[in-house]
Order: structure tokens, then sequence, then C-alpha cells
């Protein structure tokens, strides 16, 4: 009897904890992932959150702390319609036929691609509201664009900002493509060139700006034999404001490309060989192995490394600010130099408003150019 009662308060027992020790099993993973998230709350969440009260407040240092008084939109509307406006918008001037053109161009694509989707099959309430709310942002921002690049204006930041992202990024596709295909070619010495491609990447980009500073510097430096032969030595690339802009753009292009070439080179050649093999004897051209076959097949890797390099492009600060300082005036300064510039002078409210700015515009560029590539992708992949 005593044997029997035993068994029976050991079923008893493990009856009561099996539910217990379920619970923790259906409760481990949440216990594992934990960790991580208090560390994504603590590192992300809780600065993005910080920063926004910054961007609604003014801070001000008085003796023995510091006075952070709550303004709401001030530093918003400071930067839209209040006196840092020609510093952020810039300057718009008289129309001319130039801009007319352009903006009518573009405006007519946005409203093509607008009603693509309203008379598609894949038509949503959501997505036709998404789209109508992101031609009316992307309207306002060629309008500001043509206006004060293409009149007698003048950029602010924020066009400055979409200039450099747009004009580097796709310079540095085009060539990190084109590199990509000439080194997967049997040329010789492909090899050695393949590692020479990727030493820019390697130099920091405070180095890259230090060492532009020194080409374009046309009194002195090491290219001073090449200008003087040329006539150059008066000519000073920082005063004009579009050759100081092409010097940092030709700086980041000459850092970053390097690392489009080397994710399409590996996309490249992950290729099966058997589809160009079978092409090639069927008669087709070198451009139509490459249209056909070769870019649809690395459209995932391009949509991907492409988004990237969009987002990194907005975050430029070191070649201006070494290069050219964001002058002459403001003609190079970028969103995020100009946020640290503000800093600088301890409008901290001010600079936080731009650094939302600038989160808002990468957050609605991202978003957009995922969207209008995803099915793309799709139906390729």
């Amino acid at each position: 009897m005593s044997s029997q009662t035993s068994e029976r308060v050991l079923r008893a027992a493990t009856s009561r904890w099996r539910p217990i020790g379920a619970r923790l099993d259906r409760s481990a993973g949440s216990v594992f992932i934990l960790p991580a998230v208090l560390v994504i709350l603590g590192f992300s969440i809780f600065p993005l959150l910080a920063s926004l009260y910054v961007s609604l407040s003014r801070l001000s240092f008085s003796e023995g702390g510091v006075d952070l008084k709550f303004v709401g939109l001030d530093n918003y509307a400071k930067l839209i319609v209040g006196v840092d406006q020609t510093h952020f918008l810039g300057v718009v001037g008289p129309i001319t036929p130039v801009s007319i053109a352009v903006l009518a161009a573009a405006y007519g694509l946005l409203a093509l691609l607008l009603y693509r989707y309203i008379t598609g099959p894949n038509r949503t309430a959501g997505g036709l509201v998404g789209r109508v709310v992101t031609v009316v942002i992307a309207g306002a921002l060629l309008w500001l664009i043509a206006n004060t690049i293409l009149t007698s204006g003048r950029p602010g930041t924020l066009v400055v900002t979409i200039v450099y992202v747009g004009v580097d990024v796709a310079v540095q596709y085009l060539l990190g493509l084109g590199l990509a295909l000439l080194v997967v070619q049997h040329l010789p010495g492909r090899r050695f060139f393949r590692v020479v491609f990727l030493l820019p990447m390697m130099i920091t980009p405070v180095g890259v700006a230090y060492l532009f500073q020194m080409l374009t510097d046309t009194s002195k430096g090491p290219l001073y034999p090449l200008w003087a032969r040329f006539g150059l030595t008066d000519v000073s690339w920082v005063t004009n404001p579009w050759g100081a802009r092409l010097a940092v753009m030709i700086g980041d292009v000459w850092q970053w490309t390097p690392f489009i070439f080397i994710i399409l080179l590996a996309a490249i050649e992950t290729l099966p060989h058997e589809l160009v093999e079978a092409a090639v004897v069927d008669g087709a051209s070198r451009w139509n192995v490459f249209w056909r076959i070769t870019f649809p097949q690395i459209l995932p890797a391009t949509t991907t490394v492409v988004l990237i390099r969009l987002i990194e492009g907005f975050k430029i600060i070191d070649l201006p600010n070494v290069l050219t300082n964001g002058g002459p005036g403001t003609a190079t300064e970028s969103l995020t130099l100009h946020a640290y510039t503000i800093w600088r002078a301890l409008d901290i409210g001010g600079s936080a408003a731009v650094a939302y700015m600038l989160l808002l515009l990468v957050t609605f560029v991202s978003v957009t150019y995922v969207n209008l590539f995803r099915r793309r992708v799709a139906a390729l992949t």
C-alpha cells in the first residue's frame, strides 16, 4: 500500500508540474529574445523619442543645469516659413522655359503612374491614398528642385542633399555595373583590378575628403603641374557653387562605387552560365544577353544595394565639411551638415528638427523606392 500511495503522489505531482513546464517551454522564445528587445528599446527607440521631444522644445543652458521649454512646431516652422527658410529650402527664382519643360515632363510621368495604378486590377483604397500622398509630396519636391536649380534661385540644404543622393547613386551604380561586367570578362590582369577597384572603400570618408582637398587645390599639391599645364592655377573650384558641389560628388562617387561594384560582381558571378551560353548559341547579341538575362537576374541585388546607398547617401557629411566647409556660403551643405552646424551654435532644438526632417525625407524616398520596384522584382524572381 505504501508503494502504491507513493506512486499516486508522484503521478499527482508530475501532472501538477506538467502545465507549468509547458508554459515555460512556450515562453522560452520570448525570454531569450527579451534582452535584444530591451537593447533595441534602450539604444534606438528611446533616443528617437527623446530627440523628437527635443525637436519640439527650445533647449538652453543656464547656470546649474539645462532649461527645456516646449515650443511645439516652432522649430519646424522656422525651417519652412521662418528665419531658416532660405537656408533649408533655398531661394526660388523666376520660372524659365527649361524649368517649365522639366516640371511638365515630371508631372506627366507622375500622372501616368497614378493613372496606371487606378486603372489596374490590384488597386486598393489604402494604396490609392498612399500614392496620392506620394505624388503630392514628390510634386512639391520636384517644384522646389526645378525652381531653385533651373532658375536664378539658390538651392537650400534640402535640395543640395537630394542632388547629392540622386546624382551620386546613379553614377555609382552605372560605374559599379560597368566595372563588374568588365572584370568578369576573360581579360588579362582582371584579378589585379578586382583588388584595385576596392581600395577607395578602405579609406575613411575624412581621409577621402582631405585627399580631394589636396587634389582640387590648384595653387599647390600633387596635381599642380597638371593645373599649370592647362592654365588653371588661378581657378578656385571651391568659390564656385557648382564647382564645389561637383568636387564633393566626385569624391563620394570615387569612394562608394567599389561597394556597388563588389555586390554586383558577386551577383553576376553566381548566374548560371548555361543561360548565357544558350543565348549566344541562338545568336543573341551582347546587349540582348545583358538586357534579357543578366540584368533581370541581378535585379534583386540591384534593388538592395541601391536602397542601401540611398539611405547612406542622405547622411553625407564628411566630404562637404572637410572639403568645402559647406561653402561657398551654404552651397555644398547637406542636411546632416546643416544639423551639425546649428548644433554647434547651441540651437539643439533646431538641430533635432533638421534631423527629423531628414528622417522623414529618407523614409519617404525609401518607402517609395521599395513600393516602386517590389512587384517588378517579385515578377522576375
